[in-house]
């Protein structure tokens, strides 16, 4: 069984924080039934995909690339949408009585989902 040391990567992938990201969005794959590049020696996920990187078997620019796509939020409400929710929130008669500050968290409230507290 071949030992794969962080100094294997560093050439493929200079900064040790993103390797570390890297390959643990590798590892995940791994784990999750990806096929593997490099033959396992019953190591676990994370030496594998480290094992993976140093052997130039995945290549760091696609696995930066698919670690920003898993971790980008798609907002599929149109501006529209948005705009009535803000109209029929402003039409509602309980929010007549509220102070500015109150209407203001509501309506981000609304905008982040329901995300924090509204009143």
């Amino acid at each position: 069984m071949a030992r794969v040391t962080v100094e294997d990567c560093v050439d493929k992938v200079p900064n040790r924080f993103s390797l570390v990201l890297l390959a643990a969005h590798r590892a995940r794959a791994i784990s999750t039934g990806s096929e593997l590049t490099v033959d396992r020696d019953n190591d676990k996920n994370p030496v594998v995909a480290l094992r993976e990187i140093a052997d130039d078997g995945v290549e760091p620019n696609g696995l930066r690339e698919a670690l920003i796509t898993t971790l980008q939020r798609v907002d599929e409400r149109t501006e529209a949408e948005e705009e009535a929710e803000t109209l029929a929130l402003l039409a509602d008669p309980q929010h007549m009585h509220m102070s500015e500050q109150e209407l203001v968290r509501a309506l981000q409230s609304d905008r982040d989902g329901g995300q924090e507290d509204r009143y």
